[in-house]
């Protein structure tokens, strides 16, 4: 019935995401979002908030509240910038720095578990597909 529905089908494929990123950052307190978010700190450690929102491709307000989140489990904290006070500057706490290493391990398990059930092609091949019609779509 709704084999050619876009919505429908990469709804289906999200929730699917979802749970196996869901398992992936359990054992670190944290949801798919704080994952991702705190993954993105730890790579471009004093990125302004607006730059990781645009970054993960999600609003503001939303970036607002992942944040929030990680520095209430202690991972982040926020920094006024030197130029401008208005802005604020996310750092990666000393406990996100000790837990870098088995965060980055536990999504290249999700990452490698897929990528070998789909096959490295179709995987390669899946994603690109995804981001051109993010991109085209807006």
């Amino acid at each position: 019935m709704f084999d050619q529905c876009l919505y429908f089908n990469t709804s289906a494929l999200a929730r699917r995401l979802e749970r196996e990123w869901s398992e992936a950052f359990e054992p670190f307190g944290l949801t798919p979002p704080q994952g991702f978010m705190l993954r993105a700190v730890l790579e471009r450690p004093g990125s302004l908030q607006h730059e990781l929102s645009d970054m993960l491709s999600i609003a503001r307000p939303t970036a607002t509240r992942v944040i929030d989140g990680l520095e209430a489990r202690g991972y982040v904290e926020r920094q006024r910038t030197e130029g401008d006070q208005r802005e604020v500057a996310i750092v990666p706490t000393a406990q996100a720095q000790a837990i870098r290493e088995a965060l980055h391990h536990a999504s290249a398990t999700v990452t490698g578990r897929i990528k070998r059930t789909l096959g490295g092609e179709a995987f390669v091949d899946t994603v690109s597909r995804l981001r051109t019609a993010r991109a085209t779509l807006g």
